[in-house]
């Protein structure tokens, strides 16, 4: 059990709500929207915004862990989706995190995303936590801006920051792509994705929130940035492959050449969607294993196999 006094925001979201369930024994105060009946910790109803007033809820906290986002969409419908993140990701976080710095938090944990390093990656050229951002999209830019207007808050207040970065995260009630692909894995239907050789980093929810706890209180991890994954790097086929075992089945992929999607993409307007499905994106977590000692504690099959707990066909 931590002996500090944790503010957790987001705490209803895919990973907050996962983070609130593992620190159940310490003293949590959740802020946001709305409270979930039976979570453990005191519920403050605040908005991310610039002029919300955190003082009440910021009262003797040492950490605060900052999830809450407006989170990346596919297809925004946002008059203009860049004002839109940068008000809640950047001018909301910098509010809260002033404020938190005059409260006397010792800590400010920022879940980021690994779009502030881009969108893909060249073979056997990692993603590290040293990379100039080349964030493209207006989710990515806005997290980017976040994180160095944090560092220079905390450098001119004492405070001190931890970024995290996450790929895709993948876990019990996960949604959206990896959901519709886990539900591809249950029907075990013959797809043509046998031959598919890219590499791409995910994070297990279970090894996120690990990481996370590790960092409320560790002394090493004051002022860095850190990239977090299950360290195993999977091809589009090998993921496939181990949801189907995962579910007790055999795959039955068809080995249809790679460049067969990447003509098909160009002559159906459809090159984001095969990239998505062809393209590399790997992460490099050595700086994160030395510098905390850290690891991995669940493997990416024990991953898998606990996200079809919670999937429906």
């Amino acid at each position: 059990m931590l002996k500090d006094v944790i503010l957790i925001t987001g705490h209803t979201g895919f990973v907050g709500s996962a983070l609130v369930a593992a620190l159940s024994g310490s003293q949590l105060r959740l802020v946001g929207r709305r409270h979930i009946a039976g979570q453990p910790g005191q519920f403050f109803q605040k908005e991310l915004t610039t002029t919300e007033d955190y003082s009440d809820c910021l009262a003797g906290v040492s950490v605060v862990i900052h999830a809450a986002a407006r989170v990346h969409v596919m297809d925004d419908t946002a008059a203009d989706p860049l004002a839109a993140y940068r008000e809640v990701n950047v001018a909301g976080t910098l509010n809260l995190a002033r404020q938190a710095a005059a409260s006397g938090v010792k800590r400010f944990i920022f879940i980021s995303t690994i779009k502030v390093n881009g969108e893909a990656t060249l073979p056997e050229q990692p993603f590290t936590a040293h990379d100039l951002s080349k964030a493209t999209d207006p989710y990515g830019i806005s997290k980017a801006e976040a994180e160095a207007a944090l560092k220079r808050l905390c450098s001119d207040t004492g405070m001190e920051f931890v970024i995290i970065r996450p790929p895709l995260v993948y876990g019990p009630g996960v949604k959206a792509n990896f959901a519709a692909m886990l539900r591809l894995a249950k029907r075990n239907l013959p797809l043509p994705l046998g031959a598919i050789r890219n590499q791409r980093s995910m994070v297990a929810l279970s090894n996120l929130v690990d990481l996370i706890k590790v960092c409320i209180d560790h002394p090493k991890a004051a002022n860095q940035t850190f990239l977090v994954s299950d360290d195993r790097d999977l091809s589009t086929t090998e993921l496939l492959q181990l949801m189907v075992r995962a579910y007790g089945k055999t795959p039955r992929l068809i080995p249809v050449p790679e460049s067969w999607f990447r003509l098909a993409g160009k002559l159906t307007g459809k090159q984001a969607i095969v990239d998505r499905l062809c393209g590399n994106l790997q992460v490099d977590i050595s700086h994160t294993k030395e510098t905390l000692g850290w690891k991995p504690p669940i493997t990416v099959e024990e991953g898998i196999r606990r996200c079809f707990n919670n999937v429906e066909c």
